[in-house]
């Protein structure tokens, strides 16, 4: 039956390590961020000698469980390479890492719909590459892909449960300890289910706000 004292009880030990999580999700995010648009290039080179190793090593990354890779950081690393992770960074690399792979994909689909006359155009106004990707590439391709983006923020945030098997105090390894301390398992997950749907879903209602703007920021353009 349902304690409600004991959801009280254990209800602000929950709270305490939502910045945990929080930090995990952005931290990482942030690193997918800056490790996907690199990878995408890559991918693109016209070069097989980067094209392909990048290819496999991404291809790889994406075909194997994130558990796995935050095993091989946490427990292989120290042993092999001699680095020695906390868990926290271990679990901020592995998200990163992880997702990167996901995100280069996303910054490939945006670069590959900008219209071939927009690549044209920078021809003919003799630009470099640097302010071809710059100036005209990266400003049209990364915006239509902030949406998508946004979903792989939340989907990073319902990830970080996983952190959990490295001993990063997240939401379900304190629900775990408060569980096995009282044996009342109930309250302690569904607790943690609702503050996660608290945490995704508006975040989710913000995203499709974000892309309903977006698109009607393209029809628009797109009518002028």
């Amino acid at each position: 039956m349902w304690d409600w004292e004991y959801a009280e009880y254990i209800l602000p030990k929950l709270l305490v390590v939502i910045p945990t999580a929080l930090a995990a999700t952005l931290a990482g995010f942030a690193l997918a961020c800056l490790l996907g648009l690199p990878i995408a290039l890559a991918r693109r080179s016209r070069s097989k000698w980067i094209a392909l190793p990048m290819a496999t090593i991404t291809e790889f990354i994406r075909s194997t469980p994130l558990l796995i890779q935050l095993f091989v950081l946490v427990f292989v690393f120290p042993q092999s390479f001699g680095i020695t992770l906390t868990p926290f960074a271990a679990g901020v690399i592995g998200l990163g890492v992880h997702y990167s792979t996901y995100l280069s994909e996303v910054y490939r689909s945006g670069i590959e719909a900008v219209p071939k006359g927009q690549w044209e155009a920078s021809v003919a106004l003799n630009f470099g590459k640097v302010q071809t990707w710059t100036r005209i590439v990266l400003p049209q391709s990364i915006p239509p892909t902030v949406p998508v983006m946004g979903n792989y923020l939340i989907t990073m945030f319902k990830e970080t449960p996983t952190l959990s098997a490295i001993t990063v105090a997240e939401l379900l390894m304190t629900a775990k300890i408060l569980g096995s301390a009282s044996f009342k398992y109930v309250e302690a997950f569904t607790l943690v289910g609702v503050i996660f749907f608290l945490l995704s879903y508006p975040s989710a209602l913000l995203v499709r706000m974000l892309e309903r703007r977006m698109q009607r920021s393209e029809r628009s353009t797109t009518i002028r």
